[in-house]
């Protein structure tokens, strides 16, 4: 096993031993080399005035530029890859980057506190040479706040900067391949300590089952946008981290004409393309799931395995009926995800266990499929209600209803009332409005910071409502609801 962590700063080789594994990236760039350029605003990677680039290795020879937050990932995930923050965008002769210039050039900055964040969110672009689209480049951009400038004179920067020529060469791609090679982080499986805690990243599902049965009280880390705010935040102690990351067989995405498995440590930001090739509806989803820094990092799995009742992908995975695969030193098992979440903050995840894969079956044609999530602002916020519909119909009648929701009961849930009023039902205003005052009487949603219980319940039902109304049997159905709702509005 190797105790030192190697990575690129910059041009630069760096492998640190003794490093605290619960030590943030933010704090070593300001405190350890005092490249003070990267800001933290929020230390809950709400902000991106933390925002850094890391290139890795792509699998095919290449290179891949992902843009994240530094105030809540943890040093280890440095290990294989290069670090870049602002300070070293700059070329040689003291130069500014294109994106800088053209920060400067269309007075895209005030206070300047958050522009580190935005030259890098949009210098990751630029490096990626992905020649992005308007609607690309503010989803980029969704992760960075900013209190003063407002986000025109930026997008024109961004505009500016991006439109130039390609940006980087074979050459660079190849060069910044060898050095990252020549690290050899491949080799060993990485096991860090210091200031009395331990990080390991086994390389195998066979070694980290094997690390969980003999520890298992280790703290299972896939990408760390929930347990960074833990450290940030609440200052809990891990004694012991396992992360996930570097397991071969948990970063796998495969396809079948059936299914769609994805890997216990896949990333959002690497599952988004295949899960939106699904149906229409999920990709709209994905997108609002944090912002582009979290998703770089945040992995399905984590966002299942943390069973937050409040989490976006679930309510999904339940009305399509997807199956978790659950693994440990005895092997695998299979659980719906029906049956996954027990309680609050519980699962069906026993001692010793790590969520392996999500199968996701491949939806019907006639399948109808609808996802909502509700939320205070469209970017970068939690769900007050998200909400997963999966009907499909046959001569105006439903054959099959699943219906769940996150954020209105201790843990995502199938409304399994609402779907008995709707199976077999004409799908018409009658059959519908039993199917919504069944969601009332299924759930007991709490009141909290992002929404009361009465308008959770109003939420939900109106949801259902949308849903029905952006999916009539026919045109005859929808002109009958439509006026049936206005009459009853004028009552």
């Amino acid at each position: 096993m190797r105790a030192t962590i190697r990575f690129l700063l910059g041009a630069h080789a760096r492998e640190l031993p003794d490093v605290d594994p619960t030590r943030t990236v933010l704090q070593y760039l300001r405190e350890d080399e005092a490249l003070c350029g990267t800001k933290e605003g929020c230390a809950e990677g709400d902000c991106g005035a933390c925002t850094v680039t890391l290139a890795e290795r792509d699998g095919r020879g290449g290179i891949r530029y992902r843009a994240v937050n530094s105030c809540i990932m943890f040093m280890p995930a440095l290990d294989g890859r290069q670090l870049l923050a602002v300070e070293h965008l700059a070329d040689d002769c003291g130069g500014l980057h294109p994106v800088q210039q053209a920060m400067v050039d269309h007075h895209a900055s005030q206070c300047g506190f958050c522009t580190p964040g935005f030259v890098m969110s949009l210098a990751t672009l630029y490096m990626a040479g992905d020649n992005p689209g308007r609607d690309d480049t503010a989803d980029a951009l969704a992760g960075n706040l900013c209190r003063c400038t407002g986000y025109r004179p930026i997008l024109d920067a961004a505009r500016a900067a991006l439109a130039q020529p390609a940006r980087s060469g074979d050459e660079a791609t190849i060069s910044l391949r060898a050095r990252l090679d020549a690290l050899d982080t491949d080799s060993e499986t990485l096991a860090v300590e210091g200031a009395g805690r331990r990080y390991v990243a086994p390389r195998s599902l066979a070694e980290l089952t094997a690390i969980l049965t003999r520890e298992p009280s280790a703290l299972i880390l896939g990408g760390g946008t929930d347990i960074g705010l833990w450290v940030t935040k609440q200052h809990r102690d891990l004694p012991l981290t396992v992360a996930t990351e570097r397991v071969a067989e948990l970063r796998q995405v495969t396809d079948t004409d059936t299914h769609v498995t994805i890997g216990g440590a896949v990333t959002y930001a690497d599952a988004t393309a295949r899960l939106a090739a699904l149906h229409p509806a999920i990709g709209p989803l994905i997108r609002r799931i944090g912002s582009r820094q979290i998703r770089e990092r945040g992995t399905i799995g984590g966002n299942l395995a943390n069973a937050s009742p409040i989490g976006d992908m679930p309510p999904l995975l339940l009305a399509l009926d997807a199956v978790l695969i659950l693994a440990s030193a005895d092997g695998l098992r299979r659980v719906p995800v029906t049956e996954f979440f027990r309680s609050y903050r519980t699962t069906a995840l026993g001692p010793g266990e790590v969520l392996a894969a999500i199968e996701i079956p491949r939806p019907a044609a006639e399948l109808r499929l609808g996802v909502y999530k509700v939320s205070k602002r469209f970017d970068q916020d939690i769900s007050g209600v998200c909400a997963a519909f999966a009907v499909t119909l046959a001569e105006g009648r439903v054959q099959s209803a699943r219906i769940a929701f996150g954020g209105i009961a201790a843990t995502p849930a199938r409304a399994h009332a609402a779907e008995a009023a709707l199976n077999g039902a004409p799908w018409s205003a009658e059959g519908l409005r039993a199917a919504m005052d069944a969601i009332d009487d299924g759930f007991t949603p709490i009141s909290d910071m992002r929404a009361s219980a009465g308008y959770r319940k109003l939420v939900a039902r109106n949801l259902l409502l949308k849903f029905h109304l952006e999916n009539p049997a026919d045109l005859a159905d929808a002109i009958a609801l439509r006026l049936d709702l206005a009459e009853g509005m004028r009552a």
